[in-house]
């Protein structure tokens, strides 16, 4: 299983919308609103890379109202 932070940046004024959107995509565990250099963290899982590539590409970036995404993969060193 691998895990991820995505932080991701919106329109203004879209990100309760985002996140909310989000929040019912499959794989996706946590989705929330903040303050800061980004509108949304998520945290995802997915079987592996491959399939979590596929879900921040394929569902996560198609949501309307996102203008970048930076996915940040979970490691236990």
């Amino acid at each position: 299983m691998v895990q991820a932070y995505i932080l991701i940046q919106t329109e203004v004024g879209k990100a309760a919308d985002v996140a909310a959107e989000i929040s019912g995509i499959p794989g996706v565990t946590l989705a929330e609103d903040v303050t800061g250099p980004y509108d949304v963290i998520v945290r995802a899982e997915a079987r592996n890379v491959d399939e979590l590539g596929k879900l921040v590409v394929a569902q996560i970036q198609a949501v309307e109202g996102i203008t970048r995404t930076l996915t940040c993969p979970i490691v236990h060193i």
